[in-house]
């Protein structure tokens, strides 16, 4: 025998459940990224999604850094400053 037919008002109550969980969900997240905001360690579906490369790419530090040879070039050769003619 075939299912039995749902009433208009069964798909109104499924949609108003899924918005109360929808809106339970997003603030247990929100008090989870509260938590985690200043530990070492957060949980991947916590985490910035961003891309694969983004992920692995090195930090705006870790990208700025010098090698202690070029920290002492640096240090005693500095840019050579000319004073130019008006």
């Amino acid at each position: 025998s075939p299912p039995p037919p749902f009433s208009p008002r069964s798909k109104l109550v499924r949609k108003s459940i899924a918005r109360v969980l929808t809106v339970m969900n997003q603030a247990k997240k929100d008090q989870l990224r509260i938590f985690y905001k200043d530990k070492d360690l957060v949980p991947l579906d916590l985490r910035k999604k961003q891309t694969r490369a983004i992920r692995r790419a090195l930090t705006k530090k870790e990208a700025g850094m010098k090698t202690k040879k070029q920290q002492k070039k640096d240090k005693h050769f500095p840019q050579r400053r000319y004073a130019v003619k008006a």
